[in-house]
């Protein structure tokens, strides 16, 4: 049973989620983590980890476990499939900026797992499976939480309210604000196998951009598993699913695809959004509830988690009588705004980059890396931005 009174709920045992509790609760805070699932869901969406994620995690003590558990990547790959052509960006070149110069590759759920496990033998922490938020209200003092189990309505009463749960975020739906953007034409087809690829393309690094005019790839891989991400416009998600489908794609990577056994045959769609405000009063919003964009570069995880430490660092003082509640507007004025002027900005220059085109417009997207790849300083610049280094450090900046 939930208790009656806690001092903050968190909507969503995702990443985000575990991470804003586990924050709330090693500050003193009372905090009921609520998932409508039976588990912290086994999404193979998100796996990377970026620079400045890894440190703040270190700050929970999770950096060295999900280290142990992922595949170190200090290397990446921008690929011309046509041309075999190969483009290598080395992230120990910016080794004087951060601990971790490099990608951690590991599936999201392992850390909210841990996260999660580790909240419930804190004092004040607490995880509530199986409890779907159906209805909130806010008024001067606090927030009502109506959740639904298999039996029953029950209610929490909280000061705040952070929703972290994801892209159809009920709490958002409540709160009735905007989610401005659009969604991609493209369906996106995300494919598992433990057969080694890198045996019909040698040399692959554990992150690959494979661009092509007809069809570009992302090649990740996590420790047991390479993920296969293409897009698809006119096909039926019966046919993206199929044996055929799965035969094609993995025949032009390595030759035999009906040979290839795979673990996850996932369709989705791809959205650019950011809702309209990230705070309303008492309650929050965070990660893919507050906004989407497409996966190339893996910062929606991480950014959520960069949302879930902005937030909970203002709030931590607020509760404890140390600060003022007008602070907690700093939270949506630096999160929002440097979602939506840079990481929205950066994913879909990232995803043009992908789709290139035809004839000369693929010639200039190439161009266009062969030129950045070349240059010490634009290099430098581009990686501290696919790091996200460069948008934490615009957030700072903003009063």
């Amino acid at each position: 049973m939930p208790k009656g009174r806690v001092q903050v709920v968190v909507a969503g045992a995702g990443p985000v989620g575990c991470v804003a509790a586990m924050l709330l609760a090693r500050g003193g805070v009372d905090v009921a983590l609520v998932e409508a699932g039976p588990d912290c869901a086994a999404d193979m969406r998100a796996s990377t980890f970026h620079a400045p994620t890894l440190e703040m995690l270190d700050t929970l003590g999770m950096t060295e476990r999900l280290m142990a558990r992922g595949l170190k990547a200090p290397v990446y790959h921008w690929r011309d499939r046509r041309t075999g052509e190969i483009l290598s960006f080395d992230m120990t070149e910016i080794g004087d900026q951060t601990r971790y110069p490099f990608r951690v590759q590991c599936e999201q759920y392992h850390l909210a797992r841990m996260l999660a496990e580790e909240l419930e033998t804190l004092t004040g922490g607490s995880v509530l499976f199986n409890h779907r938020i159906v209805h909130f209200e806010q008024d001067e003092s606090g927030v009502t939480v109506n959740l639904e189990t298999a039996t029953a309505i029950e209610t929490i009463r909280a000061d705040y309210l952070i929703g972290a749960d994801g892209a159809s975020s009920i709490v958002r739906k409540w709160l009735g604000t905007e989610f401005d953007g659009f969604t991609y034409a493209e369906k996106f087809l995300c494919l598992t196998t433990d057969t080694p690829i890198e045996e019909g393309m040698p040399g692959l690094a554990p992150v690959n951009y494979v661009s092509d005019p007809d069809e570009w790839l992302v090649l990740l891989r996590v420790p047991a598993l390479w993920r296969v991400l293409l897009p698809a416009l006119d096909e039926s998600n019966e046919h993206l699913v199929s044996d055929e489908k799965k035969n094609d794609v993995f025949s032009r990577l390595v030759g035999h695809g009906e040979d290839v056994q795979t673990f996850h045959r996932t369709i989705y769609r791809v959205h650019q959004r950011v809702a309209k405000q990230f705070q309303h009063g008492r309650v929050f919003l965070a990660g893919d509830a507050a906004h989407l964009n497409n996966p190339l570069g893996g910062f929606g995880m991480n950014s959520g988690i960069h949302d879930a430490f902005n937030l909970c660092e203002k709030l931590i003082p607020v509760l404890a009588g140390k600060a003022s509640p007008d602070t907690l507007g700093r939270y949506d004025r630096q999160r929002r705004v440097t979602t939506h002027d840079f990481i929205q900005q950066q994913t879909m220059q990232n995803m043009e980059l992908m789709r290139g085109g035809q004839g000369e417009a693929h010639e200039r997207q190439r161009a266009k890396m062969r030129a950045l790849a070349a240059d010490p300083e634009q290099r430098r610049a581009y990686l501290l931005r696919q790091a996200m280094i460069t948008s934490l450090r615009e957030a700072e900046a903003i009063a």
